[in-house]
């Protein structure tokens, strides 16, 4: 049972980030994590987030959602979590996973204002009104995890609605998010690199940060400010431009990745390079025969998504998402051609990449569950 809950946990590990381009909705790990009515368990279990995450994905219709999770300090150390718990979370912290802080509430607010992501939350906030309105004037924004039959669900919050929906980012999270930002503090995760001190230091994770992954500086009294270690921020020029792209199978959602000036991806059933993007466990056997293990190769240049065929079989373009026959470009082996914006790739029929906001979903499906490998006797779901 031990080794399934690591392995459970290892999966919820990969569904946490604070990557804003990834980041689908904020929410407060403690809150989440003590919530017993979703499950009727211990004190304090991190399985609840991974049950939070899966009822968010089946919301969005959409797989392998991501969250942004704020932690206070003290779950570090907290004496209702299993040590193996408390290890996990510490990591996640020395990795710049998860936002450390004193005052959790503030930040989630502040992030989902900066980033027009939703909170998920059961705590009602005075005064939200006042100091984020657009959090409340849209549907969907503000909305509470309840227990259901299977797991979570959510209901509006604040601000009506039902599913939770991202928004655009506000015009001070555009301008924050245009900049890289460099904290004093050595080794901060979050926005800087290099070993560090202190009983939770934060450790390499930080140095291997993309500059254009790092969350959005806390603002205090308007200055840019590390939100782990209430330091001013450094101005350390423009932040690498970045394209959010998405696979689709078979009119699903499977994944969003991002694509960085710094760093192209390649795409396939089961891709060799270091940080490619498999697709295998979504392919039928025919599928998998024809797309090749590294299909197609993406690179941002200027500004511009560069595709590149680098299959045995081709791949296509659909303009503008058409999937009339007709209007389908072939693309050849080692053919490259600049992606347009409402354009998909297509590696097979059924089987797209294309820009995240201008993919479409189809209809409501199961998504692939972070509980997947949880012992039963670990949680008690509600019966229906």
């Amino acid at each position: 049972m031990r080794f399934e809950i690591s392995k459970v946990l290892d999966a919820i590990e990969g569904r946490v980030c604070t990557d804003p381009s990834l980041a689908r909705a904020v929410l407060d790990l403690a809150e989440i994590i003590r919530y017993q009515d979703i499950d009727g368990g211990r004190p304090a279990s991190l399985l609840r987030l991974g049950m939070v995450i899966d009822a968010l994905s089946r919301e969005m219709e959409e797989d392998s959602v991501q969250v942004y999770a704020v932690v206070h300090r003290a779950l570090l150390s907290d004496a209702d979590l299993t040590s193996n718990e408390r290890m996990v979370v510490r990591r996640w912290a020395d990795d710049g996973l998860v936002e450390v802080l004193d005052n959790p509430g503030d930040r989630m607010l502040e992030v989902a204002d900066l980033l027009g992501v939703p909170v998920l939350t059961r705590v009602r906030f005075d005064g939200l009104r006042g100091r984020f309105p657009w959090l409340v004037e849209q549907p969907g924004r503000v909305v509470a995890p309840v227990p259901g039959a299977g797991g979570p669900v959510f209901i509006a919050h604040v601000g009506g609605g039902h599913a939770p929906v991202a928004g655009k980012r506000s015009p001070t999270g555009a301008k924050l998010l245009a900049r890289q930002w460099r904290c004093p503090e050595s080794g901060c995760a979050l926005f800087g690199g290099g070993g560090g001190g202190g009983a939770f230091a934060d450790l390499a994770g930080g140095a291997d940060r993309s500059p254009a992954a790092q969350p959005p500086p806390s603002l205090r009294n308007g200055v840019p400010t590390c939100p782990r270690h209430g330091a001013r921020l450094g101005d350390a020029g423009p932040r690498p431009r970045t394209e959010v792209l998405a696979v689709r199978v078979g009119g699903l959602v499977r994944r969003r990745f991002v694509l960085r000036e710094e760093q192209p991806v390649v795409a396939g059933r089961a891709p060799e390079q270091e940080g490619g993007i498999m697709l295998g466990q979504w392919l039928n056997d025919e599928a998998r025969r024809w797309i090749s293990r590294g299909h197609v190769h993406f690179e941002l240049r200027v500004g511009e998504v560069i595709v590149t065929d680098i299959s045995t079989n081709g791949s296509g373009i659909r303009p503008g998402g058409s999937m009339t026959e007709s209007d389908r470009i072939p693309l050849a082996p080692q053919q490259s051609r600049v992606l347009g914006e409402n354009d998909m790739i297509e590696l097979y029929p059924g089987v797209q990449i294309g820009r995240a906001e201008e993919l479409p979903t189809g209809a409501p499906f199961t998504p692939t569950s972070v509980m997947a490998e949880a012992p039963t006797m670990a949680m008690r779901l509600p019966r229906p």
